[in-house]
């Protein structure tokens, strides 16, 4: 039964993540600047970090899985975030092989995988055609409190999935 709870929580977050900058009151939001929620990311990272096993690749299939639900629901090409999610977390899955799992690594993954999602979102939807934001303006108005905000999220949520991942993945194994 505990193995539903992984993709329970992904699912969730899915959903919070498009009504979550509308809950914030007004004062929070910062003028030009353009946050975009990657709870889904975060929660895959902590799954790739605390969860798997060197042998098991649950995150880099809830990446695709979740990927393609965010590409289905929020916009209108399919495939970027599935392609950009399951990409970036089978790249932290290697790393956390070399790292020790504590919250300094966990914060470093999560800035370095969000600087990679968010780069290699936005430069595929300008390939494609459907952004055309000059890189500096991009840099400055969503990228770095696109991060900012994410981190933000992760120390929030550290305290619990530390606890419960790393539970969950060894009672998997009994």
């Amino acid at each position: 039964m505990k193995h539903f709870f992984i993709p329970l929580i992904l699912f969730l977050l899915l959903i919070t993540e498009g009504v979550a900058l509308e809950v914030l009151p007004s004062g929070i939001a910062l003028g030009n600047a353009l946050i975009v929620p990657h709870w889904v990311f975060i929660c895959l990272i902590f799954v790739a970090v605390l969860y798997d096993k060197e042998n098991t690749y649950y995150s880099v299939l809830y990446a695709l899985v979740f990927g393609l639900l965010i590409d289905v629901v929020y916009t209108g090409v399919l495939g970027v975030y599935m392609f950009s999610y399951a990409v970036i977390i089978y790249v932290i899955h290697g790393v956390k092989k070399v790292l020790h799992t504590h919250i300094y690594v966990i914060i470093l993954l999560g800035i370095i995988g969000l600087l990679l999602v968010e780069t290699m979102i936005s430069t595929i939807f300008s390939v494609v055609g459907i952004s055309d934001m000059v890189w500096y303006e991009y840099t400055i108005y969503r990228l770095l409190p696109t991060v900012l905000a994410n981190i933000i999220f992760l120390l929030v949520v550290y305290p619990f999935l530390q606890k419960w991942f790393p539970k969950w993945s060894t009672e998997e194994l009994k």
